[in-house]
């Protein structure tokens, strides 16, 4: 059968993989601390038609190989890290990380898991959880007498109690950040985990060693840009019928050539 065939066939793939990355986004468009990703590409392997060659030895001219390329694959997908926005909820326990970092939850594998989604809230114990359950690591517990609870752009956690007008610390939260956040496995439920590829998270407070601030009563907004998602998935479609296009017309060649011998 006919390479260009198979060539083509590859690219209508390829356009595939692009839309279900760019599905998955605008699904996401309003998933807290979501990141938008990209479907990166690169060319497949080359058939030499015809090998470098030298002529007229005397003056050394070389004639360049004669190569046709055999297509294209996807070769990675890549979270953008942009920082999305900031919405405002006014719930004491949304927070939000405005620069690098993740929060920390412990999972029940024993894993930590690491995520941007700071809807928390607060387990029958006075911990502090997510959304799924999961403690916020290191632990902060709230007394149940507290009747004012403040989080400072710091990480201090400080509650005032009743007979008390005095706010007393109660906790700490920090956060971790990674040489390649964009290598971190995506494990749904807005978490990570560390890979190799992320490198080890290094943990410290908030506002030091590089990281972010935390804000209270707000929560990051999805990264996505509806607009940008939109012109991608046109250009993905016209990629799509260009190449489903090539496919027809190497067929209906290979029509022409059986005809030659009715």
């Amino acid at each position: 059968m006919d390479p260009s065939i198979y060539t083509a066939a590859t690219g209508m793939r390829a356009q595939q993989s692009r839309i279900e990355v760019i599905s998955n986004n605008l699904a996401n468009v309003n998933t807290t601390g979501f990141k938008r990703s990209r479907a990166q590409f690169e060319d497949l392997l080359y058939q030499t038609e015809q090998a470098a060659a030298t002529v007229n030895a005397a003056d050394a001219n070389t004639l360049e190989e004669i190569q046709i390329g055999r297509g294209v694959r996807l070769a990675a997908v890549q979270r953008v890290e942009a920082q999305g926005p900031l919405e405002q909820t006014n719930r004491v326990y949304d927070l939000a990380i405005e620069g690098e970092g993740f929060f920390q939850l412990q999972l029940p594998s024993g894993e930590v898991g690491f995520t941007r989604d700071g809807g928390f809230t607060l387990s029958d114990q006075g911990v502090l959880v997510s959304r799924g359950g999961y403690t916020v690591l290191p632990n902060v517990q709230i007394p149940q007498d507290a009747t004012g609870i403040s989080i400072s752009p710091s990480g201090v956690v400080a509650v005032e109690t009743a007979g008390s007008s005095v706010a007393t610390e109660v906790g700490r939260i920090q956060l971790a950040r990674f040489t390649n956040p964009a290598g971190l496995r995506a494990q749904g439920e807005n978490i990570y985990t560390e890979t190799a590829a992320s490198g080890v998270p290094v943990e410290g407070f908030p506002q030091e060693a590089g990281l972010g601030r935390v804000v209270q009563g707000y929560l990051e907004g999805s990264n996505v840009e509806i607009v940008q998602e939109m012109v991608d998935m046109i250009t993905a479609m016209r990629a799509y019928e260009i190449n489903s296009k090539s496919v027809q017309t190497s067929e209906q060649m290979a029509e022409i050539a059986n005809n030659l011998v009715r």
